[in-house]
This record gives C-alpha cells, structure tokens and sequence, in this order.
C-alpha cells in the first residue's frame, strides 16, 4: 500500500489570551497512513486528538493555535505549502470528516438535500438532476427512511443519530481518499453507536477510503483498526497492531486504559481508574507526560523524556520500563 498521510514530529503551540504564556497542545507527534488502511486515535479528552484532525485540514483556530514544528504530508504534498484555492478541492473531495455533535455540524437553516447537493456541486462535474438522484442515492445507503422527504427537511426535524447519518452521506459523497471520524458516536446513545460505527466502517472498505478514527474508547478500536495509536499529552506513547495493544500492550498508560475498559465479569465491582488528570499545555514537561500519573514511575522519569522505540515487528513505545512481552 503507498503512502497517504505521512505526519512527523507535529508540534502544535496554544497561546493564552490573558497571560500570553504560549503551551504545546502537541509536542512532536508522528504518524502514517497508507492507502485504504483504518488508523485508530486514542487517548482521553485533552490529549490533542481532536487538534490532530483539525491540523490535517488547516482548520486550527488561528489564533489562538499555530503549528509550530514539523510536517503533515498528504499524496506527498506539504500541506504548508498548500494555498487556498488547493485546500477547497481538497476538503471534501480527497478528505472527508465526521465530527462528534451532528447537530452542531449541519446549517440548521437549510435543508438536508440541499446541504448534501452543495458538496457534490462543488467537486463533481454532475448536471442538477445527477446531483439530486446522488443526494437521493446516498441518503439511501446511509439506511435512512424516506429519502425523498428527507432531502426537504431541516436538521432540527431529525434525530441526533439521522443528522450523524447525514453528516457521513456528505463527508462520502465524492468519495474522499481519506475519511477523518472523530469521535463520531459520541453524541449519540448507545443503541445507535454501534450503528453509525458500523456503518462508517462498511462505506469505507467498500469505497477502499483510509480512515483516521479518532476515540477515546478502546472497545470501538478492537476489530475495526489495522493500527493503533495510543495519544497522551500530545507525545504518541504506544503504537501497533489491534493484538499488540490487546494482548501485548507495554506502557503503563495503556495499561490503565485496558483496565477501565467495562467488563461483563467486573459487574458489580468499582471500575479501575488512573488516578490524576492530563497535564495542560502551559505545564512545563522535564520528563516522561505521564509520570505524575504513572504506579511504576522511577526518579528517571520525573527527569529525562524516554524516546520512543520501535522493535522490529513495528511496535512501539515510549517509555524507559515497559512491560515485557
């Protein structure tokens, strides 16, 4: 598979309005995706996953945030270098995204098919009657009801679940070669995640899409990713397959990750937590991010930043007493 996306030692700083002391929001992180390949994000809130997919789109507020270090490269073009007539091809024709709230994502003063027909306007050489039947077309593949009375309807009509299902008919609609889901189900109740994730994952195998699946819960991740990426404080931590972060994850924060997964046998019984919070930008890092937090931390780490290592099956860590395998 060729390359995609290509991101190295991404460093995103945030300035405070009052004090003006400036933080990094990201602190150097490095990630690849090949063609057609699922890459699942994962971290708790707070640990830049959200700035990841914003910084792959050039959507960061500006200002407050400013990338201040490294390089994102999509289809081996530097996207610094990319102006603005570049990035509205891009956005929506070669990189779709579904955003968390769908109801904050869609103009509630117009009509879904006229929110859907705006994208396949801009990016496809289609006359007005292809363009409806797509919208009506695609409407229909998201397993939405009705599709002809939809398009005439305004979000506010429709449930959080509908309006999501809307949201991913317009991020597929030219058929992007990259889908960013961020976070996609979160908004909605249980018994609808299940199938908007299922859904996401359906359109994008059989349109061949890669997909960046942004989470902070690791049950979604296992079966639907060929990578994982573990975030914390904006430093990448641990990064492999489903089955090395499942079965063979080494650093301690991923390990508290799996241990405060709900199980079926745990009912009845406190769930594990990891003690402490996520450090903010503006604090100063001499060490490993997660050693305040961290049950094996040593002098070391309170002092030296562990690089991030890599074995020969591709999977890596960073820290200086990971687990052994």
């Amino acid at each position: 598979m060729s390359e995609l996306l290509s991101i190295q030692n991404l460093e995103i700083s945030l300035k405070d309005p009052i004090s003006e002391k400036r933080g990094l929001v990201l602190r150097g992180i490095s990630l690849k995706l090949n063609q057609g390949q699922r890459v699942a994000l994962v971290g708790e809130s707070g640990c830049g996953k959200s700035m990841t997919a914003l910084s792959i789109l050039n959507l960061l507020p500006q200002p407050p945030m400013e990338l201040t270090g490294g390089t994102i490269y999509f289809k081996n073009k530097d996207i610094k270098k990319l102006n603005r007539e570049e990035w509205e091809v891009i956005r929506g024709k070669d990189i779709g995204i579904v955003f968390q709230d769908p109801s904050a994502s869609l103009n509630p003063v117009f009509t879904v098919g006229l929110q859907i027909e705006e994208t396949l306007q801009k990016h496809l050489a289609l006359s007005k009657v292809e363009v409806y039947q797509r919208a009506l077309a695609l409407l229909t593949q998201m397993g939405l009801p009705d599709p002809v009375r939809l398009m005439n309807q305004y979000p506010h009509q429709l449930s959080g679940g509908m309006c999501q299902r809307v949201m991913i008919a317009i991020a597929v609609a030219c058929g992007p070669a990259l889908l960013i889901a961020d976070e996609p189900t979160t908004a909605l109740d249980v018994t609808v995640q299940a199938q908007i994730l299922e859904l996401v994952l359906k359109l994008t195998q059989e349109n061949k899409m890669a997909v960046l699946l942004i989470t902070h819960d690791l049950r979604i991740v296992k079966g639907h990713a060929d990578r994982v990426v573990i975030l914390y404080a904006g430093e990448v931590m641990e990064e492999g397959t489903p089955e090395d972060i499942f079965e063979h994850s080494q650093h301690p924060y991923t390990e508290g990750l799996l241990a405060s997964m709900p199980q079926f046998e745990s009912r009845g019984h406190d769930l594990a937590s990891i003690g402490g919070v996520v450090p903010s930008p503006f604090e100063s890092l001499t060490g490993c991010a997660f050693a305040s937090r961290c049950s094996k931390v040593q002098d070391r780490c309170r002092t030296e930043k562990p690089a991030f290592v890599v074995n020969k099956t591709g999977h890596g860590v960073r820290c200086f007493y990971p687990s052994e395998i």
